[in-house]
């Protein structure tokens, strides 16, 4: 069982970048939940290289100036922001990013910056900012000796202080710079972080032995602070300080020329005081220390020292960049990590790559029409909102295959059930594909005191009314017009005084508010089973049910599990399909400090709950969902990847398969497909779960020998319908479904010979493949690459689980040339001639394992977009095989004329012109024409002609 990507082809947040100054195309960047990526065409394609490693967020990248082939990853977004991911400690490569090993510093959480001796690629410093929501002790500045085998703290203030930048004087290694910064994230959405004093800007001259807090020309209270020395003169050295104050932006850029020991004011304009918090970086151009660029909402730069800064990079809305890059040999090339993904100019800036070619989409949620194909959307933080479609026309999914669909970026977004192309997403916003327009119609027209939302809010449509969508703040909203009007279903159902947690520990005196938060409604799980029953939680952890939402006043209970703390975020709730008293509660206290992991089960109607968390790792669950077939059948989305369960929760297991490591947000059962959102990686789907129904329902007990699992019906949907230059392979894309009938087997021992036959309703035989199947030969003379042509595959004969795919064709006729066509996917290209689609209708699947034999039927229909008559499919059908006919005898022909020119010459010619016309038979779902079926006669008999002569 594969996982396969499929948008949307925009990149997502990316603080890590950096390049190699000896291969100025060469870069490496990573995103902040979706692993590093490399290219070597400066921007052009990137390719993933840590999809490996167990986790998917890094915040800092170093390439060794001495070895480019060392790098230095730092898992951890490396921020303090309401939505963060955190890693694992350090990793390093030794091989330019082809292997990876794991260092140490596993507790630090966020590792925010890595700084390399130029001379030395053994010695390095790391900034570990440490544990976001509370306090730990391996924070501070880290140095190794020996390239990462062991670390030794030598910065270091309190278990509430990490260190937040790092810089090395690339003209004297021992002179090292670094700032801690003594901050925390609220378990309640504040917009910024709670500060404290501790925070700093220090010098090292010795190599990081000893360190002074260097403080003239600088605020006194400072918070987040970088750094950047002038590569051409080491005594400038410039500082942006974002100062702390509450409900302003205060961040500023200092610049000193005495090596920190004297800084000065130069610049505070309120496009760059803005986002000190989280947003600003600096650079040095490495000939000119006057020339300064800065990160922001846009990036700016600065031709005297800072004083005047110039966006040369930004667009409305917001880019937001994070971190700047510059060759040290070239400051024309420069290189930006953003919001946005990363971004490249190689002309100082005039122009710049696109980030529309990394999949790195931050995905908050997921939800799919009943369309066909069907369309999975949600909102994608940083971006907006995207809906992408599962299966593309052009045998992949392309740029033109998703748009935006109007809703914040936070936020669901659920399509119309009774109104195709229309979604309702965000806070609320409702989209209308057909005119691409967007309308507010939240109940919330304007801020009020009375309702409190934050970034992530719930929608979800009855499912026993199609007209009546559900829309949470701290009250439950529903409408039954489209957004027309609203009215309350719920009082306030947050805790009246939740409190301060423990973790929040000494920053509870930056609290202005001190501790009078509340909370929001964050999950709403119409039932299924009956119609009435709601169930809905809270971000400070309540559950609640009621189950008479249709009257005028539902009567609301609280049914919280006994010892959910405050500040227990209820990420979401499933409501069962077969029991309306069953409901399966994902609980998320990474707010709290606390990354195990909570799944409570009740089938009591909330009297009682169980904590189902056996064989889940130490990871927060985001969600769990049952199996919409099969009842026993869980899935669950967690920080690091996807598990399931057989049993109905009692244990689960991986379900990663290939699946990148990475947040999952969200995870939905679409028919016979699951679909997950990633918080780095968008969406991904995993064809036809039919095999894991049948485990659960433990009706995989075949013999001892092998299990052929019962296959799902088979669309006979076209492989590719373009009929104009393919997309180059540069080009971003997705992954279709396969295009066929997918099998699924599963052998106990390694066997000698495994073979797949296909059987129609009569018994005949129509296409059969064997493990013992011999690749063909490379298409002789090929004038086009070989990367376009798909793999050869055959049925495997390896123990465990296998999936192969018929592709609904009967076999290749027998043809004197073939060749790949026009409506080309890279590596993903069958030869033609092909065989002729077969016709709807059962068919049987035969296994057979060494004589050992078992068999299924198999439903082949039709694509649903497809309108035509049965008769006119078999007429289609029986002059394609005239054609394959026709195609056979002319080939045996051609064998039996050898020697003899000028008929091998002619029955070449019949055999070529049928296979071009059985792709003019058989190439659409339509009516063959009457000039098609003449040309076929008249094409027979000019061979009965020539086999006459």
């Amino acid at each position: 069982m594969h996982w396969r990507f499929v948008g949307p082809l925009r990149g997502g947040r990316t603080v890590a970048i950096d390049g190699v100054a000896a291969r100025p195309n060469l870069f490496y960047i990573a995103a902040v939940n979706g692993g590093i990526w490399k290219s070597e065409d400066a921007g052009r394609t990137w390719v993933p290289i840590f999809d490996r490693e167990p986790t998917g967020s890094i915040g800092a990248l170093a390439v060794a100036p001495s070895d480019p082939r060392v790098i230095y990853a730092g898992s951890g977004e490396g921020l303090q922001r309401p939505d963060l991911a955190v890693g694992d400690g350090m990793y390093k490569s030794g091989d330019g990013g082809d292997t990876w090993t794991h260092l140490g510093l596993r507790d630090g959480q966020q590792i925010a910056s890595i700084a390399v001796d130029p001379r030395n690629a053994n010695r390095l410093f790391v900034g570990v900012l440490g544990h976001p929501y509370g306090p730990n002790a391996q924070r501070g500045v880290y140095r190794s000796l020996d390239g990462g085998a062991t670390f030794t703290q030598v910065l270091y203030k309190s278990e509430n202080t990490g260190a937040f930048d790092v810089v090395i004087d690339p003209n004297d290694p021992n002179v090292v710079y670094a700032t801690l910064w003594a901050a925390r994230q609220a378990p309640w959405e504040i917009g910024a972080s709670f500060e404290m004093p501790g925070s700093g800007v220090f010098k090292s001259s010795d190599g990081g032995t000893s360190w002074t807090q260097l403080t003239t020309g600088l605020p006194e209270r400072i918070g987040r602070t970088e750094i950047a020395v002038a590569p051409s003169d080491a005594r400038v050295v410039y500082v942006y300080a974002d100062v702390e104050a509450k409900g302003d932006d205060a961040g500023a850029l200092y610049r000193s020329e005495d090596a920190g020991a004297h800084f000065t004011l130069v610049n505070n304009a309120d496009e760059i005081a803005q986002r000190g918090d989280d947003l600003v970086s600096l650079a040095v151009d490495p000939t000119n220390p006057q020339v300064v660029y800065l990160t922001n909402t846009s990036t700016y730069r600065s031709a005297d020292g800072g004083k005047t800064l110039v966006a040369i990079k930004g667009a409305p809305g917001g880019d937001d960049y994070h971190t700047v890059w510059i060759n040290p040999r070239n400051p024309e090339i420069v290189a930006l990590a953003s919001d946005q993904g990363a971004t490249i100019s190689v002309d100082g800036g005039a122009t710049w790559s696109s980030w529309y070619n990394q999949p790195t989409a931050q995905m908050y949620h997921v939800n799919a029409d009943d369309r066909f194909p069907y369309w999975v959307c949600g909102g994608q933080q940083e971006s907006g909102s995207a809906c992408v479609v599962s299966r593309g026309n052009w045998g992949e999914v392309t740029e033109r295959d998703w748009h935006t669909v109007g809703a914040q970026e936070y936020g669901y977004v659920v399509p119309d059930p009774l109104h195709h192309g229309i979604t309702f997403g965000g806070k609320v916003e409702k989209h209308d594909e057909r005119t691409d327009q967007t309308q507010e119609v939240s109940p919330l027209a304007l801020p009020s005191k009375q309702y409190r939302t934050v970034r992530t809010e719930p929608i979800a449509f009855d499912h026993f009314d199609p007209h009546r969508l559900y829309f949470g703040t701290n009250v439950v909203f529903a409408t039954d017009d489209g957004g027309q009007r609203w009215h309350a279903l719920s009082p306030d159902l947050t805790r009246r005084v939740p409190g301060v947690p423990s973790v929040l520990g000494a920053f509870e005196n930056d609290d202005p508010q001190k501790g009078a938060h509340r909370g929001v409604v964050y999950a709403l799980a119409p039932a299924y089973a009956r119609r009435g029953t709601i169930w809905a939680g809270t971000d400070d952890g309540l559950v609640w049910i009621t189950r008479d939402s249709t009257s005028s006043q539902p009567h609301w209970t609280n049914i919280t599990p006994p010892g959910l703390t405050p500040w227990s975020k209820i990420a979401q709730i499933d409501a069962s399909r077969f029991d309306d008293n069953t409901a399966f509660v994902a609980v998320n206290r990474f707010r709290l400090d606390d990354l195990h992991p909570y799944v409570y089960v009740t089938h009591d109607g909330g009297r009682s709950w169980k904590l189902s968390v056996n064989g889940l790792p130490d990871q927060p669950v985001n969600a769990v969902r049952q199996d919409p077939v099969v009842q026993t059948l869980l899935y669950a989305a967690t920080e690091n990847g996807v598990y399931v369960s057989f049993d109905g929760g009692a244990a689960w297991q991986s379900l990663q398969n290939d699946l990148p490591h990475t947040s999952v947000r969200d995870i939905i059962v679409h028919d016979n497909d699951l679909i997950v959102a990633t918080h780095g990686r968008g969406f991904w789907i995993l064809d036809d779960v039919e095999p894991l129904r049948e485990l659960a329902a433990n009706e995989a007990q075949g013999d001892t020998e092998s299990y052929l699992f019962a296959p799902e019906r088979a669309y006979r949907v076209r492989r590719s319908t373009n009929t104009d230059t393919p997309l180059p392979p540069e080009e971003p894309m997705g992954e279709n479904p396969p295009d066929g009938a997918i099998v699924d087997y599963e052998l106990n021992h390694p066997a000698k010979r495994v073979v797949l036959s296909f059987y129609d309703r009569s018994g005949r035989l129509v296409r059969k493949y064997a493990s013992t199947d011999v690749a063909p030969v490379p298409i002789p003379h090929l004038d086009k690459p070989a990367y376009w042509e798909r793999p050869f595959v055959s049925p495997s004969r390896a123990a465990g689980m296998h999936r192969f795919v018929w592709d609904l064709r009967e076999p290749p006729p027998l043809a004197t040339s073939q060749d790949l066509p026009i409506s080309a996917v890279p590596h993903d290209t069958p030869r033609v001639p092909e065989g002729p689609l077969v016709l709807p209708g059962i068919y049987t699947v035969r296994l057979d394992v060494d004589g050992h034999t078992m068999q299924r039927p198999l439903a082949v229909v039709m694509d649903p977009r497809v309108v035509i008559s049965n008769e006119a499919l078999a007429a289609q059908y029986l002059l394609a095989a005239r054609l394959m006919s026709l195609a056979n005898k002319s080939y045996d022909a051609v064998a039996k004329a050898r020697g003899n020119a000028v008929a091998t010459a002619a029955f070449t010619r019949i055999n070529e012109t049928a296979a071009a016309l059985l792709e003019t038979v058989d190439g659409a779902d339509a009516p063959p024409t009457q000039q098609a079926a003449a040309a076929v006669g008249e094409l027979e008999r000019r061979f009965d002609a020539l086999k006459r002569q």
